[in-house]
């Protein structure tokens, strides 16, 4: 399983959004540049997130975006499945029934506790504990 540019970068700008959280909106052009990201990729994140009512926008030259909810509500886990679908490894898994071999199948096991471990690892680690994380590394900023 891989998770895409989309669904990483989709973790950041949220991230962003809950240091940055202020209660002032924050213009996606910030924090583009900020994650070093194209702006143009991150309105096209932003606006399924925005969609999804995980933030609030205000538009205007004070306009911006801002979490919809504290960070302590939103886990990993749940922006990764808006941007990435099921973090299953194998389609079968996601399948209704499973797939045709799902009765006799061995490895379905495996990719189940995959699946599961997976699952147990985003979803206990909420924009709260990366925003604590962040601050506990502190920031490396050199000016010459």
């Amino acid at each position: 399983m891989k998770i895409s540019t989309k669904g990483r970068y989709a973790l950041r700008l949220m991230l962003d959004l809950a240091i940055n959280n202020t209660g002032e909106y924050i213009p996606i052009k910030r924090i583009a540049e900020r994650q070093e990201i194209s702006e143009k990729y991150l309105e096209q994140i932003i606006t399924q997130i925005s969609r999804a009512g995980f933030v609030r926008s205000v538009r205007g030259s004070q306009g911006g975006y801002q979490l919809a909810n504290p960070p302590e509500d939103y886990t990993v886990g749940m922006i990764l499945r808006l941007m990435e679908g099921e973090l299953s490894p194998v389609a079968c898994l996601d399948e209704p029934g499973g797939c045709d071999r799902a009765d006799r199948c061995v490895t379905v096991d495996v990719w189940r506790q995959i699946k599961e471990a997976v699952e147990n690892v985003v979803d206990n680690i909420t924009l709260a504990d990366l925003v604590k994380s962040y601050h506990e590394k502190g920031t490396c900023e050199y000016f010459i």
